[in-house]
């Protein structure tokens, strides 16, 4: 699945992150066609006269080969015979002249021919065969066949023949992205049916004097390429992962100091010389798992230091077995410990297995420079501990229920049963969150909430947490009924929109559509929930939520403006199956408050048997706006409900959650 590959491949991209590879050998030298070098001789394409100038001085300093990150395909336009038409009107004897002069590519090609140059094809995924252009030969070993799991490519662009067949071998340029990024390049790869080396490959064959390559092939695909003594173990598919360092100044000389003399020759001599260009607005730079962009030739190079230092990663078959093994043994103390432990222990439990696979995978990686991913197996056992953290949670609320039917008529039952409650109005209150410990160093907001049940236990929840370093989510929610069975219901509730918003981490009316699903799942006593679900940006202030049923929250702006959010939303969950639940927005401003209250605030009832209604709580709001922070405004609501309600019995539970917006600096 793309979410598993993705997560894979960036799981397998922080190993390199975190420890990217140490530069031990530098087989070989960068010379960059850079903005230096642009500015000293013109802009690009330069006239092959001066890049023919290039190769010379290059070659001059006595390099083992020359690999050319650079093709040739058309005519240079800067050539005397190219020239001559365009003044044979104005000066007949001049063009005569000019068509006398050397051709430029013929020039090329003779300093190519000179030295020990690979030139590099790119590889097109359409066009007409190749033709017979010359190619290195190859050797395959072991498993007929096997070849045809590699790279293919329909055809190849080439520089033109007069320079192309000049040239001491051909390497390919191409490597394919992954989301974007070049973690893997093939070492060997087909154009139409013919093996081809990747150009820093067929350098280092060039530069050893190696007449062939070799490629041997298993059942299960190619297992490596060897050009004489040496051996590059590959993926079944002829790639590599190459390991990385950051970006190294020391691996370029600048073209202009080669061409002006300015260059040491021992910075070159005996050395692979990759020739590129690398001035800003002329190449593609390829993003790398370390997240920097890096010029394609560096690459090339980082390439060869792999090879010489025998330090490319290698993600092995087995990996997968490796991981399935990891997940089931994690499973397995999961499905044993979370019956048996307490949600605190058991998420701790959890904890530690994700940090002991995480720290397996690292380790192999610095040990052995093997690839091994502990996201997927990690994130596996996760879902497996939420789902059984869920149903642990289904089946106490059961046995709760069965010890309640058997004991109610005993007096010890009763007490016994009033104990379970005080109990589970503590584990009630307890599992609600705090928002000293939740956001202890945020200042862009603040908020605070309350819950008091109507009973021992209620049927009203909220929540609210961090889904990244800049939005907070947060909800309030008011199950159908009262006493235990709404204590329990809400707890599986508040977990399971929790679980969606963490897992998720989409729009708000997705997360609804995904909680009204697995709500649905667990609701054997056809209850439903009322939601009212938001998502502040604190960057922004920009606030988006959705209202499953809820009464609708207000937001009182700095000027003492009282606002109702009454649009988006839906019926509460569990009342239609699959509903597409609408989202809506609203900006608040520095020192805006969002107030969300159950409708145990607005319907609270006095002995006289009238409502606190809609009308007390907005002249509730404006009357306190200026009130230092939000629990100081919930504190004072609930007074005023209180003084409203005096002696009469409290009929529903009476949640209510503050927000306030301080801007994004914080105040």
């Amino acid at each position: 699945m793309p979410v598993v590959g993705s997560m894979r491949l960036a799981w397998l991209d922080g190993y390199q992150k975190i420890s990217p590879r140490e530069r031990r050998s530098a087989p070989a030298v960068i010379v960059a066609i850079d903005e230096e070098s642009l500015t000293r001789f013109g802009q690009w394409p330069w006239p092959r006269t001066l890049v023919a100038r290039l190769f010379d001085r290059i070659a001059a300093s006595r390099p083992a080969a020359i690999g050319v990150d650079i093709l040739f395909p058309e005519p240079d336009r800067l050539s005397p015979e190219w020239l001559a038409p365009t003044v044979a009107d104005a000066d007949p004897r001049l063009a005569e002249r000019l068509s006398r002069l050397p051709h430029h590519d013929a020039l090329l090609a003779a300093s190519i021919r000179a030295a020990p140059v690979v030139l590099g094809i790119a590889g097109l995924e359409a066009g007409p065969p190749p033709n017979s252009a010359p190619m290195t030969p190859s050797l395959q070993k072991g498993t007929s066949g096997a070849l045809s799991g590699l790279r293919r490519y329909a055809t190849a662009l080439r520089s033109l023949p007069e320079i192309d067949t000049a040239a001491k071998g051909h390497g390919l340029l191409s490597a394919d992205t992954e989301a974007g990024v070049i973690r893997r390049v093939p070492m060997v790869a087909l154009v139409g049916a013919t093996p081809v080396l990747l150009l820093s490959l067929e350098t280092l064959r060039v530069a050893g004097g190696e007449p062939v390559f070799a490629v041997r092939a298993g059942a299960g695909g190619v297992e490596s390429v060897s050009i004489g003594d040496v051996n590059v173990p590959t993926q079944a598919d002829g790639r590599v992962w190459v390991h990385y360092t950051p970006h190294d100044a020391g691996r370029f000389v600048s073209a202009a100091s080669v061409l002006d003399g300015r260059a040491d020759p021992e910075d070159i001599e005996r050395k692979i010389v990759l020739v590129g260009v690398t001035g800003l607005g002329l190449i593609d730079y390829q993003s790398t798992p370390l997240g920097e962009r890096m010029p394609g030739v560096e690459i090339h190079a980082q390439v060869l230091e792999n090879v010489f230092d025998g330090a490319l990663l290698t993600r092995p078959r087995w990996a997968p077995w490796v991981e399935a093994c990891a997940f089931l043994l994690a499973g397995l103390v999961v499905v044993y410990g979370v019956p048996r432990l307490s949600p605190l222990r058991s998420s701790t439990l959890l904890l530690l297995l994700l940090a002991g696979m995480g720290a397996a995978g690292f380790a192999a990686y610095r040990g052995a420079e093997l690839l091994l991913d502990a996201a997927v197996p990690g994130a596996a056992a996760a879902f497996l501990f939420a789902a059984m953290l869920v149903d642990t949670l289904a089946e106490a609320n059961a046995q709760k229920k069965m010890l309640q039917e058997r004991l109610q008529h005993e007096r010890e039952a009763a007490a016994r049963l009033a104990g379970e409650l005080d109990a589970a109005r503590r584990i009630q209150i307890g599992i609600l969150p705090r928002p000293e410990s939740a956001f202890p160093l945020e200042r862009r907001f603040e908020i605070a909430a309350s819950m008091e049940p109507a009973r021992e236990v209620g049927g009203d929840l909220y929540d609210f947490f961090m889904l990244d370093e800049d939005r907070v989510f947060f909800l309030v929610g008011d199950v159908s009924g009262k006493g235990l069975e709404a204590s329990i219901f809400m707890a599986v509730s508040k977990a399971l929109c929790k679980s969606a918003a963490l897992r998720t981490g989409r729009r708000i009316d997705e997360l609804l559509r995904e909680a009204n699903a697995e709500v649905g799942r667990e609701n054997s006593e056809g209850l439903y929930v009322t939601v009212f679900a938001g998502v502040l940006d604190a960057k922004t202030g920009r606030l988006e939520y959705c209202n499953a049923g809820h009464p609708p929250p207000f937001v009182l702006g700095p000027d003492g403006g009282v606002t109702p959010l009454a649009e988006g939303g839906g019926p509460p969950l569990c009342v239609l199956d699959g509903f597409a639940y609408v989202s809506a927005e609203h900006a608040l401003e520095a020192g805006g408050i969002a107030c969300v209250v159950s409708d145990g605030v607005t319907e609270a009832m006095n002995a006289a048997g009238q409502l606190y209604g809609v009308e007390r709580l907005e002249a509730a709001l404006r009357r306190n706006r200026q009130v230092d922070g939000p629990q100081a405004l919930v504190d004072a609501i609930k007074a005023d409900v209180a003084r409203f309600v005096g002696g009469a019995e409290v009929a529903d539970d009476l949640t209510l959650l503050v927000l306030r917006w301080n801007g994004s600096s914080g105040r």
